[in-house]
Protein backbone atom coordinates (compact mmCIF):
# COMPACT_ATOMS: atom_id res chain seq x y z
CA UNK A 1 0.00 0.00 0.00
CA UNK A 2 2.80 2.41 0.89
CA UNK A 3 4.54 1.82 -2.45
CA UNK A 4 1.29 2.49 -4.34
CA UNK A 5 0.87 5.77 -2.44
CA UNK A 6 4.48 6.69 -3.17
CA UNK A 7 4.04 5.91 -6.88
CA UNK A 8 0.81 7.90 -7.16
CA UNK A 9 2.39 10.80 -5.28
CA UNK A 10 5.43 10.74 -7.58
CA UNK A 11 3.14 10.83 -10.64
CA UNK A 12 1.14 13.74 -9.22
CA UNK A 13 4.35 15.62 -8.40
CA UNK A 14 5.66 15.05 -11.92
CA UNK A 15 2.37 16.14 -13.47
CA UNK A 16 2.25 19.31 -11.35
CA UNK A 17 5.88 20.13 -12.16
CA UNK A 18 5.19 19.81 -15.87
CA UNK A 19 1.99 21.86 -15.57
CA UNK A 20 3.82 24.54 -13.56
CA UNK A 21 6.57 24.67 -16.18
CA UNK A 22 4.06 24.91 -19.04
CA UNK A 23 2.21 27.69 -17.24
CA UNK A 24 5.48 29.56 -16.86
CA UNK A 25 6.33 29.08 -20.54
CA UNK A 26 2.90 30.40 -21.58
CA UNK A 27 3.33 33.35 -19.21
CA UNK A 28 6.76 34.17 -20.66
CA UNK A 29 5.49 33.81 -24.22
CA UNK A 30 2.52 36.10 -23.65
CA UNK A 31 4.67 38.74 -21.97
CA UNK A 32 7.30 38.54 -24.74
CA UNK A 33 4.62 39.03 -27.41
CA UNK A 34 3.25 41.93 -25.39
CA UNK A 35 6.67 43.60 -25.00
CA UNK A 36 7.55 42.98 -28.64
CA UNK A 37 4.24 44.44 -29.75
CA UNK A 38 4.65 47.55 -27.64
CA UNK A 39 8.32 48.05 -28.49
CA UNK A 40 8.41 47.18 -32.19
CA UNK A 41 4.87 47.47 -33.54
CA UNK A 42 3.65 50.21 -31.20
CA UNK A 43 0.68 48.24 -29.84
CA UNK A 44 0.43 44.82 -28.29
CA UNK A 45 -2.36 42.35 -29.06
CA UNK A 46 -5.25 42.64 -26.61
CA UNK A 47 -5.23 38.95 -25.72
CA UNK A 48 -1.64 38.94 -24.35
CA UNK A 49 -2.51 40.65 -21.06
CA UNK A 50 -5.42 38.29 -20.44
CA UNK A 51 -3.39 35.19 -21.33
CA UNK A 52 -0.54 36.31 -19.04
CA UNK A 53 -3.00 36.78 -16.17
CA UNK A 54 -4.54 33.33 -16.70
CA UNK A 55 -1.11 31.69 -16.97
CA UNK A 56 -0.09 33.34 -13.72
CA UNK A 57 -3.20 31.97 -12.01
CA UNK A 58 -2.36 28.45 -13.16
CA UNK A 59 1.29 28.90 -12.24
CA UNK A 60 0.21 29.64 -8.66
CA UNK A 61 -2.45 26.94 -8.73
CA UNK A 62 -0.08 24.18 -9.79
CA UNK A 63 2.93 25.43 -7.85
CA UNK A 64 1.39 25.99 -4.41
CA UNK A 65 1.06 22.30 -3.61
CA UNK A 66 4.62 21.66 -4.72
CA UNK A 67 5.79 24.52 -2.52
CA UNK A 68 4.11 23.12 0.57
CA UNK A 69 5.49 19.67 -0.18
CA UNK A 70 9.06 20.96 -0.33
CA UNK A 71 8.55 23.47 2.49
CA UNK A 72 9.20 26.42 0.18
CA UNK A 73 6.03 28.34 1.00
CA UNK A 74 6.61 31.55 2.88
CA UNK A 75 7.19 30.60 6.46
CA UNK A 76 7.83 32.95 9.35
CA UNK A 77 9.48 30.65 11.82
CA UNK A 78 11.97 32.88 13.58
CA UNK A 79 10.32 32.39 16.96
CA UNK A 80 9.00 28.86 16.48
CA UNK A 81 12.34 27.39 15.43
CA UNK A 82 14.16 29.02 18.35
CA UNK A 83 11.98 27.26 20.94
CA UNK A 84 13.08 24.07 22.75
CA UNK A 85 13.20 20.94 20.59
CA UNK A 86 9.74 19.38 20.54
CA UNK A 87 7.91 22.69 20.08
CA UNK A 88 9.05 23.59 16.53
CA UNK A 89 7.89 20.18 15.30
CA UNK A 90 4.45 20.73 16.81
CA UNK A 91 4.21 24.20 15.27
CA UNK A 92 5.07 22.77 11.82
CA UNK A 93 2.55 19.96 12.35
CA UNK A 94 -0.13 22.45 13.43
CA UNK A 95 0.59 24.61 10.36
CA UNK A 96 0.27 21.60 8.04
CA UNK A 97 -2.96 20.47 9.72
CA UNK A 98 -4.41 23.99 9.52
CA UNK A 99 -3.44 24.30 5.86
CA UNK A 100 -5.11 20.98 5.08
CA UNK A 101 -8.27 21.90 6.98
CA UNK A 102 -8.55 25.33 5.39
CA UNK A 103 -7.93 24.05 1.85
CA UNK A 104 -10.35 21.14 2.32
CA UNK A 105 -12.99 23.49 3.73
CA UNK A 106 -12.76 25.71 0.64
CA UNK A 107 -13.01 22.95 -1.99
CA UNK A 108 -16.84 22.94 -1.99
CA UNK A 109 -17.21 26.72 -2.43
CA UNK A 110 -14.43 26.67 -5.03
CA UNK A 111 -16.35 24.06 -7.01
CA UNK A 112 -19.40 26.35 -7.02
CA UNK A 113 -17.14 29.18 -8.19
CA UNK A 114 -15.81 27.01 -11.03
CA UNK A 115 -19.31 25.99 -12.08
CA UNK A 116 -20.43 29.62 -12.34
CA UNK A 117 -17.78 30.13 -15.02
CA UNK A 118 -19.62 27.83 -17.44
CA UNK A 119 -21.90 30.75 -18.27
CA UNK A 120 -19.09 33.28 -18.72
CA UNK A 121 -16.36 33.84 -21.29
CA UNK A 122 -13.25 35.93 -21.11
CA UNK A 123 -13.47 39.17 -23.12
CA UNK A 124 -10.30 38.95 -25.23
CA UNK A 125 -9.72 35.21 -25.63
CA UNK A 126 -13.33 34.04 -25.55
CA UNK A 127 -12.40 31.13 -23.25
CA UNK A 128 -15.06 29.73 -20.93
CA UNK A 129 -14.25 31.03 -17.48
CA UNK A 130 -14.76 27.68 -15.77
CA UNK A 131 -11.45 26.64 -17.36
CA UNK A 132 -9.82 29.69 -15.83
CA UNK A 133 -11.61 29.41 -12.48
CA UNK A 134 -10.38 25.82 -12.22
CA UNK A 135 -6.97 27.27 -11.27
CA UNK A 136 -8.45 28.00 -7.82
CA UNK A 137 -9.62 24.39 -7.55
CA UNK A 138 -6.19 23.13 -8.62
CA UNK A 139 -4.57 25.29 -5.95
CA UNK A 140 -6.87 24.05 -3.18
CA UNK A 141 -6.66 20.40 -4.22
CA UNK A 142 -2.89 20.45 -4.40
CA UNK A 143 -2.59 22.31 -1.09
CA UNK A 144 -4.95 19.87 0.62
CA UNK A 145 -3.23 16.81 -0.85
CA UNK A 146 0.32 17.84 -0.04
CA UNK A 147 -0.56 19.25 3.38
CA UNK A 148 -2.20 15.89 4.18
CA UNK A 149 0.88 14.04 2.93
CA UNK A 150 3.07 16.32 5.03
CA UNK A 151 0.95 15.61 8.14
CA UNK A 152 1.04 11.86 7.46
CA UNK A 153 4.81 11.98 6.93
CA UNK A 154 5.35 13.93 10.13
CA UNK A 155 3.15 11.61 12.18
CA UNK A 156 4.78 8.53 10.62
CA UNK A 157 8.24 9.91 11.32
CA UNK A 158 9.36 9.98 7.67
CA UNK A 159 9.77 13.77 7.68
CA UNK A 160 10.28 16.45 10.29
CA UNK A 161 8.38 19.06 8.29
CA UNK A 162 11.44 21.21 7.70
CA UNK A 163 12.06 22.59 4.19
CA UNK A 164 14.06 20.34 1.92
CA UNK A 165 17.73 21.26 1.92
CA UNK A 166 19.39 21.18 -1.45
CA UNK A 167 22.64 22.53 -2.78
CA UNK A 168 22.22 25.84 -4.60
CA UNK A 169 23.41 24.20 -7.83
CA UNK A 170 20.34 21.89 -7.87
CA UNK A 171 17.76 24.68 -7.67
Amino acid sequence: MASILATVTAWIISLLRIATGLSFVVLMGAVLVQVFGRSVIGASPVWTEELARFALLYLAGFGAGLAILSGDLVNVDLIAESLPKPMPFFFRLFAACTTFAFAALLIGPAWRYVSIGVRQTSPALGVRMDYIHFSVMALLLSLALFAALRVIGMLAGTTDGLPETRPESDI
